[in-house]
């Protein structure tokens, strides 16, 4: 099997180096993107786990301490929020900082994401790249040869020249699944970020009068 693998690799010619290249481009940020939103998720669920029944108790200021102290994503947006909950006149007020604090969270959740999207396509290009060169070679070098050979010799170089386009296709199908995953991961988080500061209003807006 491992000996296919080589044989496969090395008939493909030199495009199956930029190739490869790109695929351990894509799995890297794979395996960062894919351990921050883990990460990042389980702290938002963590966090909001000790803030909601705090808040529903009426102690302001624990969760004030608490949203200050941690790092997580939903803190720091909920923080947002508190900064500006004394001052407030108006529910949209705090809530609206709040939001402004997802927006600014997002590109850090979706950074880096987009790229394994341009990663499948280039994995493609060059696969499609190495078999049109490779065909142009082949054709060039039927042309000179006996005519009861240029057969056996046109079959075997077009099926060299494909191996470039098979192995983009085999980079770029996982790139596009592990970008689909991680965008659905990353809208999930988002969705619970803007979920908890609903929530978050909803019990601030009882610790005082406030018009909506």
């Amino acid at each position: 099997m491992l000996n296919t693998l080589i044989d496969f690799f090395q008939s493909g010619g030199p495009f199956m180096y930029p190739i490869i290249v790109v695929l351990a481009a894509g799995l890297t940020i794979t395996l960062e993107r894919w351990l921050y939103l883990t990460s990042s998720k389980q702290k938002n669920r963590r966090m909001l786990a000790k803030l909601m029944p705090l808040l529903e108790k009426g102690d302001l200021k624990q969760v004030i301490e608490l949203t200050r102290e941690s790092n997580a994503t939903v803190c720091k947006i909920l923080a947002q929020g508190l900064d500006n909950f004394k001052e407030a006149t108006r529910r949209d007020d705090f809530e609206a900082s709040m939001e402004e604090g997802i927006m600014e969270a997002i590109p850090r959740l979706e950074k880096r994401t987009h790229y394994l999207a341009m990663f499948a396509n280039i994995a493609t290009l060059l696969g499609l790249l190495g078999t049109i060169i490779g065909l142009i070679k082949a054709f060039t070098a039927v042309a000179q040869v006996d005519p009861s050979l240029k057969a056996e010799i046109l079959s075997t170089s077009i099926s060299v020249a494909m191996n470039t386009t098979a192995f983009g296709l085999i980079v770029a199908i996982p790139l596009l699944i592990f970008y689909t995953l991680l965008q659905t991961k990353t809208v999930e988080i988002i969705d619970s970020l803007e979920m908890a500061t609903k929530r978050f209003t909803k019990h601030l807006a009882r610790f005082k009068k406030v018009s909506g």
